[in-house]
């Protein structure tokens, strides 16, 4: 409780600085953008994230993670009639001879890392035992769908939105603290944060360079099919066999 209390007191202070700032002419629409930021992160925080397939949670956090990223779009895009908020599906093509390399290297450095980070860890315990067809199937569909947010929210709208008033590199420093939170109330807890810290600060640094949706959803969802293979995997150790880095169970 404390500690909800203490992150919608820096969130609102937060707010008030970038007012204050606008105010005094020191920023230009720093209010504005973070007020859209702080509108996506509230409504996430109406629902515990970490990981539940029940049917009834299952659609309630998609309806919540598509409301995150949908009111700060349409908030930008009819009340402030803005455009900077912007789902590139299309372009970026082709990829480059280094883009597919990174794509083979993201599966050879998923294959070998995450299986030992998930057991030796533990952390595979904080996603639920599945065995039907339908809970596996669940599974899958949720993993995927919450990578796809991540990348939505997290670079196509708070990066996207700090670089509008930070140099590239501190926009994708402040994307990153809030995208290794949320990951890791999602459950890549312990030494998880070596990983997912080099990772979102790479999907910024990528974006930033390729303007690339298709791309970094890409990159994400490669790394969540390892991930998805992993949890599925640790709770069924006859089928870590894939995995020939995988400490035992």
């Amino acid at each position: 409780m404390l500690q909800t209390v203490a992150a919608y007191g820096l969130l609102l202070a937060a707010l008030v600085v970038a007012w204050f700032f606008d105010r005094n002419r020191r920023t230009d629409g720093l209010f504005r953008d973070l007020l859209l930021i702080a509108v996506g992160m509230l409504i996430v925080s109406t629902v515990s994230v970490e990981a539940d397939i029940g049917w009834g949670n299952f659609f309630l956090l998609g309806f919540v993670l598509a409301a995150a990223v949908a009111v700060p779009y349409l908030i930008s895009r009819f009340v402030f009639k803005d455009r900077v908020i912007r789902f590139r599906w299309r372009g970026g093509w082709p990829w480059s001879r280094v883009q597919w390399g990174y794509l083979v290297l993201v599966l050879i450095l998923g294959w070998t890392i995450l299986p030992f980070y998930f057991i030796s860890s533990g952390v595979y315990l904080n996603w639920p035992f599945v065995t039907e067809w339908h809970e596996i199937a669940r599974l899958f569909v949720g993993v995927n769908a919450v990578g796809t947010w991540d990348e939505l929210f997290f670079i196509l709208t708070v990066f996207v939105l700090f670089k509008r008033h930070f140099p590239t590199w501190q926009a994708n420093i402040l994307q990153t603290v809030i995208f290794v939170s949320f990951l890791w109330e999602l459950g890549y807890q312990s030494w998880g944060p070596l990983l997912t810290i080099p990772f979102a600060l790479l999907q910024g640094w990528i974006y930033s360079q390729t303007k690339s949706l298709p791309y970094v959803l890409t990159v994400h969802l490669l790394f969540d099919a390892v991930v998805f293979l992993v949890i599925v995997g640790a709770r069924n150790p006859e089928l870590l066999v894939i995995f020939p880095f995988a400490p035992g169970v």
